[in-house]
């Protein structure tokens, strides 16, 4: 792990997918308190609801991704390409 004073640099064309399922792979970047990622879902993928003790900010680059906001789901927001969902932490979220 990095010193507090170390950066880190990265290519995103460099590093290796992570198959999370037959519907999504995904690259990954962690720090001590945040996580950046690159994630390639198929058409139909479905991600179970889940949250995170950090915030999450999704920007999405191409097509549309549906989310389910809160414990039982009942806010739904769409992000299409070029927005940006902000989601605070430990708030439960499906996409």
């Amino acid at each position: 792990m990095p010193s507090k004073t170390e950066c880190t640099f990265y290519r995103w064309d460099s590093m290796r997918k992570e198959r999370v399922s037959d519907m999504l792979e995904r690259r990954l970047i962690t720090g001590d308190r945040m996580m950046l990622a690159h994630v390639y879902p198929k058409k139909g993928c479905i991600v179970p609801k889940h949250s995170h003790d950090n915030e999450q900010i999704t920007y999405n680059l191409e097509g549309a991704l549906k989310f389910w906001i809160g414990e039982d789901g009942s806010e739904e927001i769409t992000v299409r390409r070029g927005e940006v969902l902000h989601i605070p932490p430990n708030v439960a979220a499906k996409a």
